[in-house]
C-alpha cells in the first residue's frame, strides 16, 4: 500500500511553496502519522528508484532537474505561446514554449519536447523548449459556432482548448447553417503557417436556444446521453425477473411502518426513506432505507459495465442523464409512495446524547407512507402541519430533535460545517434563465444530511471490521503547505489563524464570522486550504466529517461506488466476507485503487460539466444587461487581474488591469491582497466592490466587468498588512512581463 502515497509526496514536492526536507521532516510536513511512516518510506524509495524524486543537499527530498527531452501535456495561450507540465513533476516545473514552437499540438495533447534554450534570470534557471512530436492527441472533437467568412466556413470552437478557428467545408452534408451549432472532427490542426481544417459531424442546432446549450455540453464533455438497445433490453429482462412474492420470504417485511422519503421538488430518483423508533427505555432507533439497486444490477452483466462507464448520473436543470434506465432508476429501484420497493437497511441504535449504542444491516420491504419535498418537510418544522397526516408530522418532529443531536455530537468531534451562499437559477417555460433566488436551506437538508452519514459511516465500519477492502470516500487533511498559506492569507485580512488548525478550531473560526462581510472570503479560504474529497480504498478517514471511516452507500441509483458497496454488504448477509471464508466475492485493492480513481473522474467531469452548463445560462443572461451596475466581492486576485464574484448569480467575473485606476500595484497572490504604491489603495479577497458588466463572451465563457468608482469596501474592517514577498510591480497600460502560466 506504499503506492498510495506516492501521487501525494509528488504533489507535495511539485509545490512551489515547498522548500527540501529529510524523509522524516517531509512525513511530519504531510501529516503522515507514526503507524504509517514505513509505508511513507517505502513510498519515497520507490520514487526515488524511479527517478522521479532525489535527495539533494543534505538529504533533503526533491525533484530531479529537468532533463533534455521530457513527455507532458501541453497547454496553450491564446498570445500563442505555451507550456508543457511534464508527466513526472521536475525541479523548474512548467517547461515554457515560445510562439511558433508547438508544432501542430494543442491545450490537452501529450507531447514529447526537448529543452533548447537556458537562461538565467537573478537565482532562477529559466528554459525554454520546442515540441518534437505528439505523442496523443487530447481530443479530436470539439463543439462551437458556424459562421461563414467571405468564401470560408469556420468553426470556433467552444472553451479554452483552441484558440482558433477550424475551416470546414461541405457543410450542406449535415444540413448546417450560419449560426448553427455543431461537432467538428479535426482532420487537421492548427501550426503557426496554417489554420485547423475538420468536417462537420454533427449538427446540434441554433446556437443559444437552450436544448442546444445543452446538448453541446453533453458533447463537449463526452457524455453518454442514451443506453444501447442491449442495455435497456437487460433493464427490461431485470424487471421482468423481479419476484416480489419471493424476496418477502428472504427479507423483513417493513411495509407498515411510517416511512418517509425527503428530496427535491423535481427529484424522480428516490434513494433513501428514513424511520425512527422511539424506545421505551429512552434509546431510539434510526431506519435508513437505501434502493437495493444491486438486486436488479448483477456484477458483470451488460447493465453493469454500463453503470461502471458512467461512473454516476449527471444533473442539468429539467434534464438527468442517470446512470442506470429510468425502468430502473425512475422506477423500480425509486422509493416512490405507495410502492413496495427492495432496500438494503441500516438500523442504528442511539443514546440519548446521540452516541452510537449498535447498529444491524438487512435487506428489506418497505413501502413510502408519504413523499416530501424539502419545503414540505420545512413547513411541518415550522409549524404548518395542516394537510398532513398526524404520524408523519410526528416523525418529522423526532427526525429534527434526532437530527440536532447527531450535529451537536459530530461538532464536538469536529465536523466541519461551512457556510458559503447558493443560489438557486429561474427559468421561463423556455428553458432560459431569468433570474436567481437563494437557495432553499431549511433544517430539513440538515436532517438528511445528518442521517445519511451516520448510514455512510456505519457501513464502512462494518467493512473495516470485517478487514474488507472496499471503496471508501476519503478526505485527507490538509496538508502543512497549505495550512500555512490560510494563515498567511488569515492575517492579511485581519483575522487571527487558529494556533494549530485543528478541525475545532477552525469551526470556532467559522462561527466568529458568521454573518459578518468577511464571512464568505474566510469559507472560502478554509475551503481551498482543503484537499479534494475522492474515492479509493486507503484507509484514510474524512478529514470534513472528522470520520475515521466514511463510505458511500446512500445513493446506488446516481453513484456507481455505493453499488459496490451495497455488493459487499450482500455479500456479507451471506456469510462470503466473513472469517477464513472464500472472499472472491471482495474485489481486489488494486482493482479498487483503478475504480476509485476512475468514479473520481466521473464525477469531476458531471460537476464539470454541470457548472459549465450553468455558467452559459448565466452569461446568455448577463449578455442582454451589459452596462448594468451589480455589486461582487472578490474572489481572486492575480498578475492579470481581479476576479470578482457577482453575489446574485454566484458567477465569476474579470476586472482587467486595464480597468484598474492608474498606479503602480503590487500583486500578492498568495494572501489575495493588491496595492497602488501611489495610492495606497488597497484591494483584498474578500471586499464588497461594486462593478459594471462590461463585456460578455459566451463562447469563450468570460465575463469581464470594470469597478464602478474605482474602490473596493473592504470587508475584513481594516487594510491588514501586506506580505513582505510581493509579486511583480504592475502599471495601467504599462503591463509588460514575460508570459506566465
Amino acid at each position: 500500500m506504499s503506492d498510495d502515497y506516492a501521487d501525494r509526496i509528488l504533489k507535495f514536492v511539485s509545490d512551489s511553496r515547498y522548500r527540501p526536507q529529510k524523509v522524516r521532516a517531509l512525513a511530519r510536513s504531510m501529516g503522515v502519522a507514526q503507524a504509517d511512516y514505513a509505508q511513507f518510506r517505502d513510498a519515497v524509495k520507490a520514487l526515488m528508484k524511479t527517478g522521479r524524486i532525489v535527495l539533494g543537499s543534505r538529504n533533503a527530498v526533491t525533484l530531479p532537474a529537468m532533463a533534455k527531452r521530457v513527455v507532458g501535456t501541453y497547454r496553450a495561450n491564446p498570445r500563442g505561446f505555451g507550456f508543457v507540465v511534464p508527466a513526472s513533476p521536475t525541479a523548474h516545473g512548467d517547461l515554457f514554449i515560445p510562439s511558433g514552437g508547438s508544432l501542430d499540438a494543442i491545450t490537452g495533447d501529450t507531447v514529447l519536447a526537448e529543452v533548447r534554450k537556458r537562461s538565467k534570470r537573478g537565482e532562477r534557471t529559466m528554459l525554454e523548449g520546442r515540441i518534437l512530436e505528439v505523442v496523443e492527441r487530447g481530443q479530436s472533437r470539439f463543439v462551437g459556432e458556424l459562421v461563414r467568412e467571405k468564401d470560408r466556413w469556420l468553426v470556433w470552437p467552444d472553451g479554452n482548448r483552441m484558440h482558433a478557428p477550424v475551416v470546414v467545408s461541405d457543410v450542406t452534408a449535415k444540413g448546417a447553417r450560419d449560426g448553427d451549432q455543431v461537432v467538428v472532427e479535426i482532420l487537421e490542426y492548427p501550426t503557426s503557417e496554417r489554420p485547423a481544417t475538420g468536417v462537420i459531424a454533427e449538427r446540434l442546432g441554433p446556437r443559444g436556444e437552450p436544448d442546444v446549450d445543452l446538448l453541446s455540453v453533453i458533447r463537449l464533455y463526452h457524455l453518454p446521453d442514451e443506453f444501447a438497445d442491449e442495455v435497456t433490453a437487460e433493464a427490461r429482462r431485470a424487471a421482468d425477473r423481479f419476484d416480489l412474492d419471493a424476496e418477502l420470504r428472504r427479507r423483513e417485511d417493513r411495509r407498515d411502518r411510517t416511512v418517509i422519503t425527503i428530496d427535491p421538488t423535481d427529484a424522480r430518483d428516490f434513494d433513501d426513506a428514513i424511520e425512527l423508533t422511539q424506545n421505551k427505555d429512552g434509546t431510539c432507533e434510526l431506519g435508513v432505507y437505501i434502493a437495493d439497486v444491486s438486486h436488479f444490477v448483477r456484477s458483470g452483466s451488460v447493465l453493469d459495465v454500463e453503470a461502471k462507464q458512467r461512473g454516476n448520473s449527471v444533473y442539468f436543470p429539467n434534464k438527468v442523464l442517470p446512470m442506470l434506465p429510468e425502468l430502473l432508476s425512475n422506477g423500480l429501484c425509486s422509493l416512490q409512495q405507495g410502492e413496495d420497493r427492495l432496500t438494503k437497511a441500516a438500523f442504528i441504535r442511539y443514546d440519548a446524547s446521540g452516541h452510537v449504542l449498535g447498529t444491524r444491516f438487512a435487506n428489506a420491504v418497505i413501502r413510502s407512507t408519504m413523499r416530501l419535498t424539502y419545503e414540505q418537510a420545512g413547513e411541518i418544522l415550522a409549524g404548518k402541519t395542516g394537510g398532513y397526516p398526524g404520524k408523519v408530522v410526528d416523525l418529522m418532529r423526532r427526525m429534527e430533535q434526532l437530527a440536532r443531536i447527531i450535529q451537536k455530537r459530530r461538532f464536538e468531534a469536529g465536523m466541519l460545517s461551512l457556510d458559503l451562499p447558493e443560489v438557486e437559477l429561474v427559468f421561463d417555460d423556455d428553458g432560459r434563465v431569468i433570474d436567481a433566488k437563494p437557495a432553499e436551506s431549511g433544517f430539513s437538508h440538515t436532517i438528511i444530511e445528518m442521517f445519511m452519514v451516520e448510514a455512510n459511516e456505519a457501513v464502512a465500519r462494518l467493512l473495516n471490521r470485517l478487514d474488507v477492502p472496499c471503496l471508501r470516500r476519503i478526505h485527507p487533511e490538509p496538508e502543512s503547505l497549505n495550512q500555512q498559506s490560510l494563515s498567511q492569507f488569515l492575517r492579511a485580512l485581519g483575522q487571527k489563524p487558529p494556533r494549530k488548525m485543528s478541525r475545532q478550531d477552525l469551526q470556532k473560526l467559522l462561527d466568529s464570522v458568521r454573518g459578518r462581510p468577511e464571512s464568505y472570503a474566510v469559507n472560502l479560504a478554509v475551503l481551498r486550504s482543503m484537499m479534494a474529497a475522492e474515492y479509493s480504498p486507503q484507509t484514510v478517514g474524512h478529514y470534513a466529517l472528522a470520520s475515521s471511516h466514511y463510505c458511500h452507500f446512500t445513493s446506488p441509483i446516481r453513484r456507481y461506488p455505493d453499488l459496490t458497496v451495497h455488493r459487499l454488504l450482500e455479500a456479507h448477509f451471506r456469510g462470503k466476507l466473513e472469517g477464513t471464508s472464500d472472499r472472491s466475492a471482495a474485489p481486489s485493492y488494486q482493482d479498487l485503487v483503478e475504480l476509485g480513481k476512475h468514479c473520481s473522474y466521473t464525477e469531476r467531469r458531471a460537476e464539470d460539466a454541470e457548472q459549465e452548463l450553468r455558467t452559459i445560462r448565466i452569461l446568455e443572461l448577463l449578455s442582454e444587461r451589459v452596462g448594468e451596475v451589480i455589486e461582487g466581492v472578490i474572489t481572486g486576485v492575480t498578475t492579470f487581474g481581479l476576479f470578482v464574484q457577482c453575489q446574485r448569480f454566484m458567477i465569476d467575473g474579470l476586472v482587467r488591469f486595464d480597468d484598474l485606476p492608474d498606479d503602480w500595484w503590487e500583486v500578492n497572490e498568495r494572501t489575495g491582497s493588491l496595492v497602488g504604491q501611489r495610492t495606497g489603495k488597497r484591494f483584498q479577497i474578500g471586499d464588497l466592490v461594486t462593478v459594471r458588466i462590461a463585456q460578455v463572451n459566451v463562447p469563450a465563457r468570460q465575463l469581464d466587468f470594470s469597478l464602478e468608482g474605482h474602490g473596493a469596501r473592504s470587508s475584513a474592517g481594516g487594510k491588514g498588512r501586506p506580505s513582505s514577498k510581493k509579486g511583480p510591480a504592475k502599471r495601467k497600460k504599462k503591463t509588460t512581463k514575460s508570459p506566465r502560466r
